[in-house]
């Protein structure tokens, strides 16, 4: 599997796992400890990569060139968990609570996308998209 594919397959394994777990998780635990047995999980996962491929600056380096998008990014993945959780116990489906959510995100990240980063939209992406809300719309009707 080349570089360009291995991203796209380990995130659609992690998501596949990450939703069968969220959907699995008792609904007597609390959620805010959930979260954080998981993040131990996965700080210890980080160690040990860290520790197989040594990374070109030190923690401390690291710590100096990150900027608010790190910690952004860890406000970002704690409210996923959480609202991933409290929908599944909610009572959404494995099915379509993925689905539903990506699209809407999706729709949020058009303009940002075409504003902030400079994107482009072929006419095969805006035919994606219509597609895509199609589908949301025809979801959420369930």
């Amino acid at each position: 599997m080349n570089a360009f594919y291995l991203p796209f397959a380990l995130t659609v394994g992690g998501m596949l796992f990450y939703h069968i777990s969220q959907k699995s998780i008792p609904k007597e635990m609390n959620p805010f400890l959930v979260t954080i047995m998981a993040y131990v999980v996965g700080i210890v996962l980080c160690v040990v990569g860290v520790i197989i491929d040594p990374a070109k600056k030190s923690l401390v380096e690291s710590l100096r060139a990150s900027n608010w998008a790190v910690f952004v990014l860890g406000a970002a993945a704690a409210l996923i968990e959480l609202g991933f959780l409290l929908a599944y116990r909610a009572g959404w489906r494995i099915s379509v609570a993925a689905v539903a959510s990506n699209v809407a995100v999706t729709i949020l990240l058009i303009p940002v996308g075409i504003i902030v980063f400079k994107d482009h939209l072929s006419l095969r992406s805006v035919l994606g998209l219509i597609f895509c809300i199609l589908g949301l719309a025809l979801v959420a009707r369930e």
